[in-house]
């Protein structure tokens, strides 16, 4: 053990005398008779229960417990030493034993979406292996990070990088209507894409049209030219497997349309989910038909729910 050494039993330097019949010798016959004698052999010494203790106290190293030590002269070195275990103890204790591969990847699994409340991830169908979530900072807030996640074979979730975007001018809802500036909360499959520039690579049905058009200015005044080059349709209030241009609403105009991925311009939307263009170009080469890919909208807190 560090920091502590065994003491020997005290000695007198080997110039004193070391008993009494030979520092007081008289001189004489009776000197020479006792010299003659067969010297009698010295008991070796016992040590009792108390010096045994006195001397592990004077070296520091009488343990007394798990981690405590009654310390004497060299308390600051005992105070270091870590007590002693057992190496059947610390088996039985298990606490270091490590897990084998196969749990461990188990145990780093994910399984559900991190911010996605247990009743949405309810939701995605079991065929759903791309899903894009639409997080947004608040309620009443344009901005939102768009994540595409990848499920595996064995359930587990992985995810992309993070990509900030903007939504509706005035946030989101749970009952969207046409003009009222929000986006719609909800999950929604993504079956046809689009856009004025030619198919960059989709996997989605592309159609390509120079009617996908947008001029003018945003919220922000910034000019809303080129921002339907790329689109990806959101399918609310929408008939599946037709361009995004068509105008067939299901549930009436009045729950409104024409909800989209976009190009982002710079500011909000009207509803729909705008990301900048490499984004979206990459999004559009990515989501496959035969992954069957969704979108989870919303703000945060009505995703966390």
């Amino acid at each position: 053990m560090s920091g502590s050494h065994r003491v020997s039993p005290h000695r007198r330097p080997a110039s004193a005398p070391t008993d009494r019949s030979e520092a007081e010798q008289p001189q004489g016959r009776a000197a020479t008779r006792r010299s003659r004698r067969k010297p009698k052999p010295r008991r070796a010494r016992k040590f009792t229960v108390g010096t045994a203790t006195l001397l592990a106290l004077a070296t520091g190293w009488f343990t007394v417990g798990p981690g405590r030590t009654l310390q004497g002269d060299t308390a600051s070195a005992a105070a270091d030493r870590e007590p002693e275990v057992a190496p059947m103890q610390a088996a039985d204790a298990g606490q270091h034993t490590e897990a084998p591969a196969a749990d461990r990847s188990d145990r780093d699994r994910i399984t559900a979406i991190p911010g996605i409340g247990a009743d949405w991830m309810a939701k995605v169908p079991a065929e759903t292996r791309q899903l894009l979530v639409a997080s947004g900072q608040g309620k009443d807030s344009s901005d939102n990070t768009v994540t595409l996640w990848t499920r595996g074979e064995d359930g587990g979730w992985q995810a992309g990088q993070a990509w900030p975007a903007h939504n509706a001018y005035k946030g989101w809802t749970t009952d969207h209507h046409s003009g009222d500036l929000r986006s719609p909360i909800g999950l929604y499959s993504l079956t046809d894409a689009g856009g004025r520039k030619a198919d960059p690579g989709s996997k989605l049905p592309y159609d390509r049209n120079n009617n996908f058009v947008m001029s003018g200015r945003g919220f922000n005044n910034e000019p809303l030219a080129g921002s339907f080059d790329y689109v990806i349709a959101i399918n609310y209030n929408r008939v599946e497997s037709r361009s995004p241009l068509d105008t067939a609403y299901p549930e009436g105009a009045a729950k409104g349309g024409g909800i989209w991925l976009h190009l982002d311009h710079g500011g909000p939307t009207h509803g729909c989910v705008s990301l900048t263009e490499d984004h979206m170009v990459e999004l559009i080469k990515t989501l496959d038909p035969a992954l069957h890919p969704m979108i989870m909208m919303g703000d945060a807190q009505s995703l966390a729910t």
